[in-house]
């Protein structure tokens, strides 16, 4: 009987180098658009306190928006100003919305642009 002679199978070297940067190209992107998702979530979460707070439903609009600013401060938000929410008040309703862009650089003239649209509904 003859035995065929098996080829190794697995990665190369130029294949385990290209893996590795590919991984860690992946985390570094990771880690720079994170906390800007992080911080879309505590927006939306900071409208729909405001708009649940039973003190703010005959509030004017200049509370709403100090208490939008108090509580940003307070979670280290920079990325939404007090003066880019839309509140639109109706009947004693109110809601609130924003639309605003993140920009991350990345390398050099390189930069990514994440776009959000936090609402309260």
């Amino acid at each position: 009987m003859q035995r065929r002679k098996k080829s190794q199978a697995g990665m190369g070297l130029g294949q385990l180098i290209g893996s590795v940067v590919a991984l860690i190209l992946a985390a570094l992107l990771g880690m720079k658009m994170v906390p800007a998702y992080l911080h879309s979530a505590q927006i939306s979460h900071i409208f729909k306190e405001i708009v649940a707070d039973p003190a703010m439903q005959n509030a004017p609009i200049s509370a709403v928006e100090m208490a939008y600013a108090k509580r940003a401060n307070i979670n280290y938000i920079t990325d939404l100003k007090v003066e880019e929410i839309d509140i639109v008040h109706e009947g004693g309703q109110f809601s609130l919305s924003a639309s605003y862009e993140v920009r991350i650089p990345l390398a050099g003239n390189i930069s990514l642009v994440l776009a959000f649209n936090p609402s309260s509904s």
